[in-house]
């Protein structure tokens, strides 16, 4: 590979060293929502052999069988307790997903995932091609947010014994389970599937224990605080707590890695241009990662927002991989790493030392001349960009469905319509389903009721900005009344005190 191949196809060909960086946006994000995240994360932590692009053929497969033993009126499979037709209600009525207003006329299974099986047939990105795997991303999560391997493989490791159904889940989860299982025979057995030592994305330990802000590691202490709950309700009630703090996590977490590749081209551009750079590990650390950064507001239109994001990311990318690949160019490239503060201030060094001969090369005008190249994608009108603003639309953005009957049918949305209109703006605004979450892992570890103040530092965490003085008066402190999560009391911040929605809020974590 060379610079002149990066510039005909510069979002195809990245350098391997900012391929192998910890901090690449891997994999890729394209369409989901929340029950796309859950059935994908199941298939990566149970049915390891199964891939995104086969469920969507092993739902019309599934769909066929049952239609055929319909008009034959043959009976169920082996092992199979309810009819045909009875099946078929329940997958086509009772458990049925609402389909999005652009698939009203499209004729395939979607189901909302209670429980692992229903990940082997529903819930795929796309219906054709090759979907991206969403569960990877949760993945990537977990180990970044984790402190070393062993505590990564066993958080995975309580997350698949926390997904499978076992006899404390109520008896409509137990009985689906084994339903499923008749009817999905021959394919893969749900069993835990470590993550592999390739894929084992870690922060080195400085940069994670000098971090302040980070979703990953946010998402892990509440992804235990969410487990803890499991016994404290029905099974869909708990997925439902469960998609909501994944839906948040993912977007904050693939924001903040955006953020943090503005970041690193801007230091490398000053090591470039003659401007201050990082000198050191420390100098390097406090300018690549962000200490409190708001990402949305809460009330806000939020889309604008993130499309900023993104489309810095964007620059930052082509960026950084072209003065990498210029560097390949001169004879001089860059054998050190991206993924720690102490390697983006080598690289800077790097750069700054061999500055001279970049110039000759016109690395500046090649990066200019790409990026005027690639403007369309920088606006997010197609590409990458694109693809991640539909990302986070998708799965903060309350479900859009084609039955208006069916549209309350999301309740743990991060955004919401500001109106009826199509064209109205998606506001930064929690369902109750997500309050109930948000609210809970907010208060885990705690010996008793706290300011609603806590709430606004946790929503921060993930980069929303909340003013907790308005919460009193806003749709926020509406919903938390409604739920009974709040005691009004003079003596509190705001005058309101959040109280533990389930028992477990209480349980100290061992994080």
């Amino acid at each position: 590979m060379s610079l002149a191949e990066f510039k005909q196809a510069p979002w195809q060909n990245s350098h391997p060293c900012y391929q192998r960086s910890v901090l690449a946006i891997v994999p890729a994000p394209e369409y989901a929502n929340s029950e796309v995240l859950l059935a994908s994360l199941y298939r990566a932590v149970g049915f390891e052999g199964t891939s995104e692009g086969s469920v969507p053929q092993s739902g019309r497969d599934l769909d066929k069988q049952i239609q055929k033993l319909r008009e034959k009126r043959q009976p169920p499979p082996s092992g199979a307790i309810v009819g045909v037709e009875a099946w078929n209600t329940l997958l086509h009525g009772v458990l049925e997903s609402p389909k999005l207003p652009n698939q009203s006329a499209q004729r395939f299974l979607q189901v909302t995932p209670i429980v692992p099986s229903t990940g082997l047939f529903s819930g795929a990105a796309r219906l054709k091609g090759n979907p991206w795997n969403a569960g990877k991303l949760i993945r990537r999560m977990i180990c970044l947010g984790s402190k070393d391997q062993v505590a990564a493989q066993q958080l995975w490791g309580s997350l698949f014994d926390a997904l499978s159904v076992n006899d404390k889940d109520d008896i409509f989860a137990q009985w689906l389970d084994q339903e499923m299982s008749a009817w999905n025979q021959g394919e893969s057995a749900w069993a835990l599937a470590p993550i592999p030592a390739e894929d084992m994305a870690m922060l080195g330990t400085s940069d994670f224990n000098m971090i302040s802000f980070m979703p990953a590691r946010r998402f892990t202490k509440d992804l235990n605080a969410i487990m803890q709950a499991k016994n404290s309700m029905t099974r869909r009630q708990w997925t439902s707590l469960l998609e909501a703090v994944i839906r948040l996590a993912s977007v904050s977490h693939v924001t903040w890695l955006c953020d943090v590749h503005t970041r690193i081209w801007s230091c490398v551009k000053a090591s470039f241009t003659g401007a201050t750079s990082p000198a050191n590990e420390q100098e390097a650390r406090a300018a690549i990662f962000p200490e409190s950064p708001q990402y949305m507001t809460y009330g806000g239109k939020a889309l604008q927002d993130l499309k900023d994001k993104v489309s810095s990311y964007l620059s930052a990318r082509l960026g950084v991989n072209a003065l990498l690949w210029s560097l390949d160019q001169i004879g001089t490239p860059y054998q050190g790493d991206l993924s720690t503060s102490a390697g983006v201030a080598a690289l800077c060094q790097h750069v700054s030392m061999h500055k001279t001969t970049l110039d000759n090369l016109g690395t500046l005008e090649i990066i200019a001349d790409i990026l005027d190249q690639e403007l369309h994608a920088l606006r997010c009108k197609k590409g990458i960009g694109s693809n991640l603003l539909e990302f986070a639309r998708h799965v903060l953005g309350q479900r859009q469905t084609a039955v208006s009957l069916l549209r309350g049918y999301d309740q743990g949305y991060i955004l919401k319509k500001r109106g009826s209109s199509s064209s109205s703006p998606w506001i930064v605004s929690l369902g109750p389903v997500a309050v109930l979450a948000l609210v809970h892992c907010s208060l885990a570890g705690m010996g008793g009721p706290r300011s609603v103040h806590r709430l606004g530092q946790h929503l921060e965490a993930y980069g929303i900005s909340v003013d907790k003085h308005d919460i009193a008066r806003n749709d926020l402190g509406l919903q938390l009344r409604m739920l009974g999560l709040v005691l009004d009391s003079p003596d509190a911040e705001s005058g309101m005190l959040l109280l533990p929605p389930f028992p477990t809020s209480q349980i100290t974590q061992s994080l």
